[in-house]
């Protein structure tokens, strides 16, 4: 009996052991694919240096939230700036715009006081700042210093030009009658023009007091003036006093002008007083030439018509003077001039420019000319004055280095020494050669007709007739018989005039008494008791 046999057959299956390495495995790629999805953008920002950033441990905040971590940071390739790499919250992500910032926060002492004293024990950290610009950027170029205005923030921006820098810096304040309403944001020297550009925010709903007749004007420090009344001091306010600032404001007398849009442009004054010497923005400018001496005649000062200011005086164009050559034959001197159409009541824009500038073309063809006049005898200061000469002759038309001119005449001591050349000029011209020897003749008559014999007895007749005289004089005297006889003869004249007029009264009265010189006698009455006598006589 055969003895039957087993069949082994292997049976293949996976052991338990393998599970743990497979879940491990899973899990790996499950924790790398959350990780993945779930961690945020990695950014590169360019600072100029390092200084308060450590890999790993600089982190990136914004308003105090931690929002990345500074994962390296090294040099660039041109050795000028340090590039540093951030990884920031996935949550973050909508942060990241065109005009995101980032800028290192460490302590800070500045015009705008102390910053970041925070990071003094906790050490620096990279500030975010989001923007409102189109998101996806990743490469940033990181700020030096914390901006003074934060992104987005509502407002408008302008810029300011000046001759000099005074004491304006970046954070100053800007004010407006003394309140603070926005700040200087930047501030940097132009090669090219030599002037200082400020760039200044005002902030909303403030910005609706920027027209186009808003000046602004520094108001750094103290202003102090001399007046009638004593010694005024002014400041805007203790914080200008202090750090510096500017003011703004419109100037008395000149109209609300139209609303500005952004990043328009407007001259920084030196101080308020400036501001209402050349209160308008727009002018028009041309160029006076004077044969004359031009010694007092500084920049800023008046142009004037019969009293009433129209402009100052820019500059005298000595380099463009030069340029046209140098002949040796006395040239004029130029002089550039601005004039303002606002100071006419004119629109201070374009289109008063333009009004201006025809009208004062239609007065120089009516014979408008410009004169340099002395306006202070004691410091000798000059300015130019325009008038009418009706007599004027008619201009030429003529530009010079681009501008056009106004037609001169002389003026002050010129004026007077040219019309005395001209006199004098005349009376040389005038034929005095006939009647000098006439004259020359009449005078030698003179002198024969008063050294003749007549004129010489002359002296001893006048001295017998004073001799006469003078007896006759002393003839009527007080004490003289004339006089004696004359009181007599007087004194009778008198008596015989009154009975002249005792005379004449009587025959106003009488007239009959001429013929009957006494007065009629009265009819008798008979006395009491005679009437026996009368009846018996009858």
């Amino acid at each position: 009996m055969s003895e039957a046999q087993a069949t082994i057959r292997e049976r293949r299956r996976l052991s338990f052991i393998w599970f743990v390495p497979i879940v491990a495995l899973l899990l790996g790629i499950w924790m790398v694919v959350h990780t993945f999805r779930s961690q945020g953008p990695l950014v590169r920002i360019v600072f100029s240096t390092a200084e308060g950033i450590e890999a790993g441990k600089t982190k990136i905040k914004m308003r105090s939230v931690e929002v990345g971590l500074v994962e390296s940071a090294g040099l660039a390739d041109d050795l000028e700036s340090v590039i540093v790499e951030a990884r920031l919250n996935k949550a973050a992500t909508p942060l990241l715009r065109e005009d995101t910032q980032f800028w290192v926060v460490r302590p800070r002492i500045g015009a705008g006081g102390i910053s970041g004293l925070g990071t003094v024990l906790s050490g620096g950290y990279i500030q975010l700042s989001p923007g409102t610009g189109a998101q996806g950027r990743r490469d940033f170029v990181g700020l030096e210093n914390p901006p003074v205005t934060p992104p987005g923030a509502p407002g408008l921006r302008l810029r300011l030009t000046s001759r000099r820098a005074g004491s304006v810096s970046r954070g100053d304040p800007i004010l407006y009658q003394g309140y603070r309403v926005g700040r200087i944001e930047s501030s940097a020297f132009d090669i090219a023009s030599g002037e200082m550009r400020y760039a200044i925010f005002i902030d909303a709903p403030y910005d609706a007091l920027v027209t186009t007749t808003t000046r602004f004007w520094n108001a750094s420090g103290v202003s102090a003036s001399v007046t009638a009344d004593g010694i005024e001091l002014d400041t805007a306010s203790l914080e200008t006093l202090l750090v510096g600032g500017v003011a703004m404001g419109r100037p008395t007398g000149i109209e609300p002008g139209e609303p500005v849009e952004a990043d328009a442009s407007f001259e920084l004054y030196p101080n308020q007083r400036s501001v209402s010497e050349r209160p308008y923005r727009y002018g028009l400018e041309y160029v006076v030439r004077f044969a004359q001496s031009v010694r007092g005649l500084e920049p800023g000062a008046p142009v004037e018509y019969r009293g009433i200011r129209l402009g100052q005086i820019v500059r005298v164009l000595v380099a463009e003077g030069v340029a046209r050559g140098l002949n040796g034959t006395g040239a004029p001197i130029p002089v550039l001039i601005r004039l303002e159409p606002g100071r006419l009541t004119l629109p201070d824009s374009d289109e008063g420019v333009e009004k201006a500038s025809q009208a004062l073309a239609k007065a120089v063809r009516n014979g408008m000319r410009a004169t340099l006049a002395t306006g202070n005898l004691i410091t000798g200061r000059k300015y130019v004055s325009l008038d009418i000469f009706p007599d004027a002759s008619p201009p030429e038309s003529e530009e010079f280095a681009g501008y056009p001119t106004i037609p001169t005449v002389a003026g002050g001591m010129e004026a007077i020494e040219q019309r005395l050349a001209s006199l004098l000029d005349k009376l040389s011209a005038l034929p005095l050669e006939g009647p000098l020897e006439k004259a020359e003749q009449v005078f030698a008559d003179l002198d024969a007709f008063l050294a003749s014999s007549a004129v010489q007895e002359l002296p001893a007749s006048l001295e017998a007739s004073l001799a006469g005289l003078r007896e006759a004089v002393d003839s009527v005297s007080v004490d003289s018989a004339l006089q004696e006889r004359l009181l007599r003869t007087i004194t009778e004249l008198d008596r015989t005039l009154r009975s002249l007029r005792n005379v004449a009264n009587t025959i106003e009265e009488k007239p009959n008494a001429l013929i009957f010189n006494r007065e009629p006698l009265e009819d008798p009455w008979p006395p009491a008791g005679d009437s026996g006598g009368l009846t018996g006589s009858q």
